[in-house]
């Protein structure tokens, strides 16, 4: 059993450890600090998938504040989404830095994030958790809080920004398949002429379903909103990428790191290495697993 004060000790721990990296931060130096500050996501918007999201570039002093304090933006704020959280995409080329001290607060509050989050998730129930979590941390978002703070200490080809789109997957088997069905065939929709003509669309995406052997593996991918991501790149071969959530610290570089910023983002009408998916139950984004 997961305590109040349990959950508050570790979130005492990260807060702590998180105000001393901010700390470490200001003692340093910069050689490049910019900020992408993207659109605040209200409440009621959080469900519109956007089309296109504007990017404000910000540079020098202002930036370094605003990377400073997206580190401890993890609350909820009046009448903004806590569903669709704000993502703080930036770059801070911290320049001769005390790398070893540097590098070992950074690891040292990504692993309290990491055991805030396990005590969390120790509690199963859903509803539980939430109180849990509310009782001992108010408007506390714990998604904010999990986040890693990503960097690099070898000096890489370069340092990109991209958008990225990514799917939600979810996997179940048949028979849940069909109590989902079942149970959206109760729903109301408002796009149908009338419920008749839902339950016997319903029912032909049931009829699928059924049609399926019963060890058949079956998953939900369900695309979710773009996001931000940098892009680390070595050579051709060697490269990888992050969550640009929070901002990328990137720390003693060689000068010659090629940087780069995130660009507006547009919704491309297609994309030449887009899949075309056979769903199931395209509503549901539901698909059989490639055996």
């Amino acid at each position: 059993m997961v305590t109040k004060v349990q959950i508050r000790s570790q979130f005492d721990l990260l807060s702590d450890l998180t105000n001393l990296f901010i700390d470490d931060l200001k003692s340093c130096g910069y050689k490049k600090a910019e900020y992408y500050q993207l659109p605040d996501i209200e409440s009621r918007d959080e469900k519109v998938i956007p089309q296109s999201i504007s990017v404000k570039k910000i540079t020098g002093d202002e930036a370094h504040r605003a990377i400073l304090n997206s580190f401890t933006d993890i609350y909820k704020k009046t009448d903004l989404s806590s569903r669709v959280l704000k993502r703080h995409p930036g770059l801070l080329v911290i320049d001769n830095a005390d790398q070893r001290q540097l590098v070992a607060r950074i690891q040292q509050l990504n692993k309290a994030k990491a055991s805030f989050k396990d005590c969390i998730l120790a509690i199963d129930n859903n509803d539980a958790r939430f109180e849990a979590v509310h009782n001992a941390i108010p408007n506390l978002i714990t998604l904010a809080a999990y986040r890693k703070v990503h960097f690099e200490i070898d000096s890489p080809f370069s340092v990109r920004f991209t958008w990225m789109h990514k799917h939600a997957t979810k996997t179940l088997t048949k028979k849940m398949a069909l109590a989902m069905l079942e149970k959206s065939a109760g729903y109301s929709n408002p796009r149908m002429i009338d419920q008749h003509s839902w339950q016997a669309l319903v029912a032909q995406e049931q009829s699928r379903v059924a049609s399926l052997g019963d060890k058949e593996k079956l998953r939900i991918r369900r695309p979710t909103r773009v996001s931000p991501q940098v892009n680390v790149r070595y050579t051709a071969q060697n490269r990888y990428h992050v969550s640009a959530a929070l901002p990328f610290i990137l720390i003693n570089p060689e000068p010659d790191v090629k940087l780069g910023t995130l660009s507006d983002y547009q919704k491309p009408e297609s994309h030449p290495r887009k899949r075309e998916y056979d769903f199931l139950v395209d509503r549901l984004y539901l698909e059989q697993v490639d055996k």
